[in-house]
């Protein structure tokens, strides 16, 4: 047997799209959160989790950054999923008919504009699966989902309208989450280093912990910060490196950055996907 790996959401959803895509050899086991992924793999219910972070036109998945460093798990893979999102609708209904599209509160925005085009309103459902399943079992021509043709299939619905999002280039980031790190060099391309850290009290520390990777020639493709223990003091600074710890040049940046934080995580060393920018 190839493995199992769990993803957040019902069959149909996106999560299940890049299961598919990125590990199409294993059983994709869906999950009601994010936090229950997690627990799958840490229990070993499951071989690997697919955790959605990102996406082009929405920005980060909330809660999901400062999910990861106090998950346990370690960072294998990314995926990069072209999000093509569809109006499904119940057999024989048309888009005239549909007075309500559901889907999730991070799809809505992504395809605003064919709703407010075609009269019809944005209603949030917990899962853009779980909508399609919802509408299925409704009946009602008047309804409608916001979802993958993966779930007009499993549900049997109709797409009444395709690739519906309002950004051609709608893409959605996955990471794929182990019990163990795999810090090989493996894969075409780059390699990508994903670390946490709290940087010292000491004026200017954000900016001389990072000035290591300029002098280093290190391209740092994500900085991002968030509060820790709910409170304004404390604050986790996540970033996405290209390179591996080995490198001579990242081996430098990564000394100069322990030197000025408190803290200094890393999550994960994985090589890039083929399709990130």
């Amino acid at each position: 047997m190839a493995g199992r790996i769990a993803f957040q959401g019902e069959l149909g959803a996106y999560s299940h799209q890049a299961c598919q895509q990125s590990r199409p050899e294993m059983e994709a086991v869906p999950a009601t959160t994010f936090e229950d992924v997690v627990e799958k793999v840490a229990r070993g219910d499951v071989d690997l989790g697919m955790l959605a972070v990102e996406n082009s036109t929405y920005g980060r998945v909330a809660d999901v950054h400062s999910l990861l460093p106090r998950s346990g798990l370690h960072i294998v893979d990314e995926a990069f999923v072209r999000v093509h999102i569809n109006l499904l609708g119940v057999p024989g209904a048309k888009v005239e008919d549909v007075r309500e599209a559901h889907g999730h509160v991070v799809i809505l925005p992504q395809c605003a504009g064919f709703l407010k085009a075609h009269g019809i309103k944005g209603r949030v459902s917990s899962d853009n699966a779980r909508a399609a399943r919802e509408v299925a079992e409704s009946g009602d021509k008047t309804r409608a989902a916001l979802a993958s043709e993966l779930a007009a299939q499993i549900y049997g619905l109709d797409v009444l309208a395709r690739q519906i999002e309002d950004q051609a280039n709608n893409t959605t980031r996955f990471l794929v989450m182990s019990r163990e790190p795999d810090y090989r060099r493996r894969g075409p391309g780059k390699m990508i280093t994903t670390f946490t850290f709290r940087v010292r009290n000491i004026p200017a520390a954000l900016y001389k912990a990072l000035g290591g990777f300029a002098t280093n020639g290190v391209n740092m493709t994500k900085l991002e910060s968030y509060m820790v223990g709910g409170t304004f003091t404390a604050t986790e600074f996540y970033s996405d490196i290209e390179g591996h710890p080995e490198d001579p040049n990242v081996a430098r940046a990564l000394e100069e950055l322990r030197y000025f934080t408190t803290e200094l995580g890393v999550l994960g060393v994985y090589p890039a996907d083929r399709d990130r920018g």
